[in-house]
């Protein structure tokens, strides 16, 4: 795609990128558009394709044997799926697939040339892994977030972090993926979010959620969020609570 340009780009890695890297990948990018629900990689396959998402949120799964899926992660325009490719693995035991929007806008590029791309650049690899330290970061904070903290704050979190990847105030979110993001069941999810529409942080009905007062949230959320988007903020550009200060 010869008419892209670093600058008409919504993904804040293709916009950070050096312009000799982005000339490394620009030849080899396809302009796709992603369906809600669609499949961005299967679990135990062969990682084809990386996106970089422009809009939207697309969750990291980990497939249960009763057929139930736990998140493990999610990431929106400030990353790109199958970050296992950047670590020499060709497939992982989790899938990826859009969660929130449809028809969202992404930059597709063959896993194959993305890796040849990233032999050439030292700086390419460098910004590339720095983002998946951030999503480990990310993983790792929704163990503690699990262990340590009540669902309505752990949905607070959740909500929070989908904010931070979408345009505007309302989120589209099922129970369904609700009660996945947090691990409990649908009636868990019902009560979680009437405790923070008491509060006056967000407002929701069916399949929608809005914010209302993200600073309220962000009080209700406490130290359940934050790091991830920090390490963001500190590694690669701002992102999440400083990006909204920026």
């Amino acid at each position: 795609m010869t008419d892209l340009t670093q600058a008409s780009s919504a993904n804040i890695l293709i916009q950070q990128m050096q312009e000799q890297d982005f000339a490394l990948l620009q030849p080899h990018l396809e302009r796709v558009s992603i369906g809600f629900r669609e499949c961005l990689f299967e679990a135990n396959k062969p990682i084809e394709f990386v996106h970089f998402l422009e809009d939207g949120v697309a969750s990291v799964t980990d497939p249960q044997r009763d057929g139930d899926e736990i998140e493990i992660g999610l990431f929106g325009r400030e990353g790109f799926s199958g970050t296992a490719i950047l670590l020499a693995v060709e497939r992982t035991p989790h899938r990826s697939f859009l969660q929130v929007g449809d028809g969202v806008p992404a930059l597709r590029i063959a896993s194959d040339r993305l890796k040849d791309a990233c032999e050439q650049s030292t700086t390419l690899r460098t910004l590339l892994l720095r983002y998946v330290q951030t999503f480990t970061v990310q993983a790792a904070q929704g163990s503690a977030a699990n262990a340590h903290y009540e669902v309505p704050q752990r949905l607070a979190r959740w909500l929070l972090m989908c904010h931070d990847r979408v345009g505007g105030d309302v989120l589209d979110l099922t129970h369904e993926f609700m009660s996945m993001m947090l691990g409990v069941r649908r009636a868990g999810v019902t009560i979680a979010l009437h405790t923070l529409e008491g509060t006056g942080a967000i407002r929701a009905t069916r399949g929608r959620v809005l914010v209302v007062d993200r600073d309220r949230l962000g009080e209700l959320a406490g130290d359940c969020y934050g790091r991830p988007e920090d390490e963001y903020s500190r590694l690669i550009a701002p992102f999440g609570k400083s990006q909204r200060l920026s």
